[in-house]
C-alpha cells in the first residue's frame, strides 16, 4: 500500500496548498508556546526565574554605569495573582529604549560581544513581561528616572505575533507608587500566576547573590515577613573590574565559525587574517599558523642525509654533466660549489636543494661572467636530488633502528627501511608527504615486512618510526593561498582551523573577564556564612571553544554550619547563582568526582557529596558560558571547564585539609593538656605528704611539659612585670593587652598604654625567640586591679596564661 507522502504529488495543487499553510514564526511566538525552555514550567519556578531575570537586569545596569547596586526586591500575595517588583538605583533607561528592552525577545547589546556579562540573548527581562502577561493577562509597568531627572513610565506587552512592545499606557508622570524612589533607576512590576513552594530557592538565590556579589545591597521582601531581609555591601568590596571586549581565540573555535570569518574578513592573506580575526596572534605567531598549515596541506619534504666527503667529487660531477653550453671552468665551478653547500649541510630536502642551487648560479654566474638560466638550474637539481635519493634506504635504516627497541633484528629494521624508501620513490614527487601519508607509508610498509619476514612490527614502533622520520622532514616554503580560496574549500579550511589549534599560542588576555578574586570569594562567604574557616582560589584564565574563562572556587567549614547532612554547593556563572538542575551541571559532577576522604571530609562509598558542615562555591566566568540549555541553571559538561573546576577546588580543598589536620593536632595537644593538668595537682600533693614540705608550685611545669608559650605577671612596690616565656621550638610573636585600673606609668619600650572609660589597655607585641623571654615593665600606684592579659596570635593549646 503506497505511503501517504508517495501520493501527495499525483493531485494538482497539494504542493501549493501545503505552501500556503507555512510561515513564519516569531521567537516571541516560540517561547510563547515553550515558556518552559526559559524556566517558566511551573508557578513556583516561574517566581524565581522571574526574581533572577529582574535582579541579574539590575545589576547588569548598575555595573555597567559604575555605580554601585542597591537593590530592592519585593513579592506580594495580590489575591489571584503574586505581583513582583524589583528597583535598582541604575542610570536609567532612553523613552525610545525602554519598550524594546522589556518588550522584544533577543533585543540587546551584548550578544556579539566577547566579554564577560550576566546576560547576552536579550531574553531574560522580555521572557518575565512575557509569562507575567501571559498567565495574568496585565501589562509590565515600568518605572525609568535617568540622571538627567526626567521620569517616564510605561505599561506594556509583547505583540508575540511581531515580538514587538505593545505599549498599552505611557506617562511622563508615573502613578502614586510607581515612582522610582531614588535620583535615577529603573522599576518594573510584574503581575503573575505563581506560588510560594519555592520560598526556599527565592531566598537562597538572594542570599547567594549577595555572596557572589559582595559590592551589591540587597533588599528582599515576601509574604510574612515582618521585615525585609537585609544584605550588606562586604566592607572595601568595590565594582568588579571593567571589561574590554576581545577577539575570539585561536583555540577551540569550530570550523563553521572559521568559514564565517574568512567570509567576511577584509584580508587579503591568510597571515593579516589570523592576525587581524584572533587574539594573542602577531607576526611570529602567524608565521608559525602558516607553517603547519603547510604541513597539513602540501606535506613536509624529506630531508637526507648528503653523499660522504669522499663522495664529493662524484655529486660535482653529476651536476656538472647536467650544464651545457657554459665554459668549462664555469661548470666545474658550479659543481664543486653545489656539491660543498649540499655536503656541508646534515640533511636536504627537495626545496633546500632548489636554493642551493639558485644562490650558486648567481654567484657562480657573476664570477665566471655566465647566465645559469632556469633549464640549467632545473637539470642540475634533478641531477642532484637523483643522487641525494640514492641511499634512502640506508638513510631510513638508522632512522628505524633508531626509533625501534634494541630486540628487534637487523633483517627487520632493513627490511622495513628498505620497504618504506620504496613508498617514498612511489609517493608524492619530490619525496613529500603529509603526516597522514607518512603512517600511510609505514603501516603498509610494516605489514610487508610481518608478512614476508615473519617478523613483529606493532603499534608502538610504527608510532615511534612515524615520530622520528617526521622530525627529519622539513616544512615546504610553498606560498600559502589567499584568503578568497579558503571560503569555498572546506578541507583546506580544516587544515587552517587544525594549523592554528596544534600551533603553541599564550593564552587569551583576561580584561575581558571580571573574576570575584579570592580575596572576595572569602569576602561573600563570610559576609554570609558564620563558619570557622574559609579559604578561596582564582585560577589563571584558560579556553574553550574561543571563548576564555577563568574558575574560582571557594571553601566555608565549621562554625553555625549544619554538622548533619550533605555539605551545601553553591554554583554560579558570571556572578549569577544556578537555582535548578544541580544534577545536570558540571560543577555538580565535579564536585562528585572528587576523593573527598583525601582532603579530611567524610564521604560514605568514597564519591558523591561530602557530608559535614560545609560549603563548596565554584564561580566560572566566561565571555561565553556554555549552559545546557535557554533556562541557563546548568553548567555544560566541557572538559577543560571540568578540569579548571577540579583544581580550583582542589586548591581550597587543601587549606581546609591543612586547617582540620592542625585542628586535629590542636585537639589532641588540648587533651594531653588537660589529663596532665588533672595529674599534676595530685603530684604536687603526693609530693607534700611525702617530704613534709609545701605543696610545690605546678603552674609553670603544665606550660614547659607541653612546651606552651607562658604568660604570667608579678607585682611588686608598684612595679608590674608581664612575662612571656617561649618553651615552644618556634618563635613566638603574641600581641598582648593588659588591662589595669590605674594609669600606668614609665613603660617598656615598645609598649602603648590608652585610656578607654576609666581602664587603661597596655599594648605589647613581642617577639620571643625558641628558649627566649621577653618582660614587659611599668609602674602603678595604689592597689589596682588587672583583668587576665588577653593574648591573640597563639593558639589556646598552646597558650599557658596565668597573668
Amino acid at each position: 500500500m503506497p505511503s501517504i507522502q508517495s501520493t501527495l504529488g499525483e493531485e494538482e495543487g497539494i504542493a501549493e496548498e501545503l505552501a500556503e499553510s507555512q510561515r513564519q514564526i516569531s521567537i516571541a511566538e516560540f517561547f510563547e508556546k515553550n515558556k518552559h525552555m526559559l524556566g517558566f514550567d511551573s508557578g513556583a519556578r516561574a517566581l524565581v526565574t522571574a526574581v533572577k531575570e529582574a535582579v541579574d537586569n539590575a545589576l547588569d545596569a548598575t555595573e555597567e554605569a559604575g555605580i554601585k547596586p542597591d537593590i530592592y526586591v519585593e513579592i506580594d500575595d495580590s489575591g489571584d495573582y503574586y505581583t513582583l517588583v524589583v528597583e535598582d538605583n541604575g542610570p536609567g533607561i532612553t523613552k525610545e529604549q525602554l519598550p524594546k528592552v522589556f518588550g522584544k525577545l533577543l533585543y540587546g547589546s551584548r550578544f556579539h560581544a566577547r566579554e564577560q556579562s550576566r546576560g547576552q540573548q536579550g531574553i531574560g527581562i522580555s521572557a518575565a513581561v512575557l509569562y507575567s502577561q501571559l498567565t495574568s493577562g496585565k501589562p509590565a509597568k515600568i518605572t525609568s528616572k535617568t540622571e538627567a531627572g526626567s521620569e517616564q513610565y510605561f505599561e506594556l506587552i509583547i505583540d508575540t505575533d511581531e515580538n514587538e512592545p505593545e505599549i498599552k499606557d505611557e506617562s511622563d508622570s508615573p502613578p502614586a507608587g510607581k515612582h522610582v524612589n531614588d535620583t535615577h533607576g529603573t522599576r518594573i512590576e510584574l503581575e503573575m500566576e505563581g506560588n510560594m513552594r519555592a520560598r526556599q530557592q527565592l531566598q537562597r538565590y538572594i542570599k547567594h547573590t549577595a555572596v557572589v556579589n559582595p559590592h551589591a545591597r540587597i533588599e528582599y521582601r515576601e509574604p510574612g515577613m515582618d521585615e525585609p531581609q537585609q544584605f550588606r555591601r562586604a566592607d572595601g568590596a568595590e565594582l568588579p573590574a571593567e571589561t574590554e571586549e576581545i577577539r575570539p581565540h585561536p583555540h577551540g573555535v569550530e570550523l563553521g565559525t572559521v568559514l564565517k570569518m574568512l567570509a567576511s574578513t577584509d584580508s587579503h592573506s591568510v597571515s593579516g587574517f589570523v592576525q587581524e580575526e584572533f587574539t594573542r596572534v602577531g607576526r611570529k605567531t602567524a608565521d608559525s599558523i602558516l607553517d603547519n598549515f603547510r604541513d597539513r596541506h602540501f606535506g613536509r619534504e624529506a630531508a637526507w642525509q648528503p653523499p660522504q666527503s669522499h663522495e664529493k667529487s662524484d655529486l660535482a660531477r653529476a651536476v656538472a654533466n647536467a650544464v651545457s653550453n657554459k665554459s668549462a671552468d664555469a661548470t666545474a665551478a658550479f659543481g664543486d660549489e653545489v656539491a660543498e653547500a649540499v655536503t656541508a649541510r646534515n640533511r636536504v630536502a627537495h626545496s633546500e636543494l632548489v636554493e642551493i642551487v639558485t644562490e650558486t648560479a648567481e654567484s657562480v654566474g657573476e664570477d665566471y661572467g655566465e647566465t645559469f638560466g632556469d633549464t640549467v638550474q632545473e637539470n642540475a637539481v634533478e641531477a642532484a636530488w637523483e643522487r641525494l635519493t640514492e641511499g634512502r634506504t640506508s638513510d631510513l635504516y638508522q632512522l628505524v633502528d633508531k626509533a625501534t627497541s634494541t630486540r628487534k633484528d637487523d633483517e627487520t629494521v632493513h627490511g622495513l627501511a628498505e620497504r618504506l624508501a620504496k613508498r617514498f620513490e612511489k609517493g608524492r614527487e619530490r619525496d613529500r608527504a603529509t603526516h597522514d601519508e607518512l603512517r600511510e607509508y609505514v603501516d603498509k610498509a610494516a605489514d610487508q615486512t610481518e608478512e614476508y619476514d615473519d617478523a613483529t612490527v606493532g603499534d608502538t614502533a610504527r608510532e615511534n618510526v612515524v615520530m622520528e622520520v617526521w622530525n627529519t622532514m622539513v616544512t615546504v616554503p610553498d606560498a600559502v593561498p589567499k584568503v578568497g580560496d579558503f571560503v569555498d574549500d572546506r578541507d583546506m579550511s580544516s587544515d587552517l582551523l587544525e594549523a592554528m589549534t596544534e600551533t603553541d599560542i599564550i593564552s587569551p588576555p583576561t580584561n575581558c573577564l571580571s573574576p570575584i578574586t579570592a580575596e572576595l570569594v572569602e569576602a561573600g562567604l563570610k559576609k554570609e556564612f558564620d563558619a570557622d574557616f574559609y579559604a578561596a582560589s582564582t585560577r589563571d584564565a584558560d579556553v574553550h571553544g574561543g571563548d576564555p574563562f577563568i574558575v574560582e572556587a571557594g571553601i566555608a567549614y565549621g562554625g553555625e554550619l549544619e554538622e548533619d547532612g550533605k555539605a551545601e554547593v553553591l554554583r554560579f556563572a558570571n556572578r549569577v547563582p544556578l537555582v535548578y538542575q544541580r544534577g545536570a551541571c558540571a560543577t555538580t559532577d565535579v564536585v562528585k568526582s572528587i576523593g573527598w576522604r583525601n582532603y579530611n571530609l567524610s564521604q560514605p562509598g568514597g564519591s558523591g557529596i561530602p557530608n559535614g558542615p560545609a560549603v563548596i562555591m565554584v564561580h566560572v566566568a566566561s565571555t561565553n558560558v556554555p549552559f545546557t540549555s535557554e533556562s541557563k541553571d546548568a553548567i555544560a559538561n566541557v572538559p577543560e571547564i571540568e578540569d579548571e573546576i577540579e583544581l580550583a577546588i582542589r586548591e581550597a580543598a587543601r587549606e581546609l585539609k591543612s586547617y582540620l589536620n592542625k585542628r586535629k593536632s590542636l585537639q589532641k595537644r588540648k587533651k594531653k593538656q588537660n589529663v596532665i593538668a588533672s595529674i599534676l595537682p595530685e603530684m604536687a600533693e603526693k609530693l607534700a605528704d611525702v617530704t613534709g614540705q609545701s605543696e610545690p608550685q605546678y603552674e609553670d611545669a603544665l606550660a614547659r611539659i607541653m612546651n606552651n608559650v607562658l604568660v604570667e605577671r608579678e607585682v611588686e612596690d608598684g612595679t608590674v612585670k608581664l612575662s612571656v616565656e617561649n618553651n615552644s621550638s618556634t618563635n613566638a610573636s603574641p600581641e598582648i593587652t593588659d588591662i589595669v585600673s590605674v594609669e600606668p606609668r614609665n613603660l617598656s619600650d615598645g609598649a602603648t598604654a590608652v585610656d578607654m572609660d576609666g581602664e587603661w589597655f597596655v599594648k605589647w607585641s613581642p617577639t620571643v625567640g625558641s628558649g627566649d623571654e621577653a618582660v614587659l615593665e611599668y609602674e602603678v600606684e595604689g592597689e589596682p586591679t588587672f583583668d587576665p592579659a588577653n593574648v591573640e596570635g597563639i593558639e589556646d593549646p598552646k597558650l599557658t596564661n596565668n597573668s
